[in-house]
């Protein structure tokens, strides 16, 4: 059964080079093992989601222009998370702050092509169906 996803829960993206802690304001005041719980909503680029190191997805604007001024070598860039749409699924029972909870198997997708994931959910306690 997946886990509910609080802040401090670890994220891999795709294209990242270092793992990243999701960040889950305490708005829906609605905590899991004394952490601030995540619903679908926690999405925002730096205020949710820090940076994942360096990006290499050649669909990032400045990975591409760094590569083709280093003449087609691929040039790793900063990491600038670009996510506009919700984490999917999301549980489809559980609901926090009017909307889906957060749970270990939902994924983000990144305008520059990178897949984020949960590595780790922050807490092990609470399972949401």
């Amino acid at each position: 059964m997946p886990q509910q996803v609080c802040m401090g829960a670890m994220m891999t993206c795709s294209f990242g080079v270092a793992p990243s802690s999701l960040i889950v304001l305490p708005q829906n005041r609605v905590m899991t093992s004394n952490m601030p719980a995540a619903n679908i909503m926690d999405n925002k680029p730096i205020v949710n989601i820090p940076p994942f190191g360096m990006c290499s997805s050649l669909a990032n604007p400045t990975v591409a222009a760094a590569t083709t001024a280093a003449l087609g070598v691929l040039t790793p860039m900063p990491c600038v998370p670009a996510t506009v749409t919700p984490w999917a699924p999301g549980s489809p029972t559980v609901m926090l702050g009017n909307m889906p909870t957060l749970n270990n198997t939902c994924t983000l997708n990144c305008m520059w092509g990178g897949v984020i994931t949960i590595s780790q959910p922050g807490q092990t306690q609470t399972q949401v169906a």
